[in-house]
């Protein structure tokens, strides 16, 4: 997996890394709801969305951490980016939604 070094590689594993990040969560946390149920109180929950929202980024740095010690930068960039927009749709379902 470390080998690939490529922007649209770095893209792909940072659009789904905090996807997984909010299904381990949910399967920590919440199993007693569905995960349809969860993801909606994920989207109406300010605080919600703020808290989770950010700890399911946490997989992107585990992701980011370990591309830039491996020295693949594009790749690195690639979450990196993912990272910052993730985050900044974050920011505004939390102010705007």
């Amino acid at each position: 997996m470390l080998k690939l070094d490529k922007l649209p590689f770095g893209i792909v594993l940072g659009a789904l890394a905090p996807i997984l990040g909010l299904v381990v969560y949910y399967l920590l946390k919440s199993p007693s709801i569905s995960f349809g149920e969860f993801v909606e109180y994920f989207f109406r929950s300010k605080a919600m969305l703020t808290a989770v929202g950010s700890l399911s980024l946490i997989a992107n740095i585990i992701l980011f951490t370990l591309f830039i010690n491996a020295r693949r930068d594009k790749t690195a960039i690639g979450i990196f980016i993912m990272t910052l927009m993730y985050g900044l749709m974050i920011l505004y379902a939390k102010f705007f939604m």
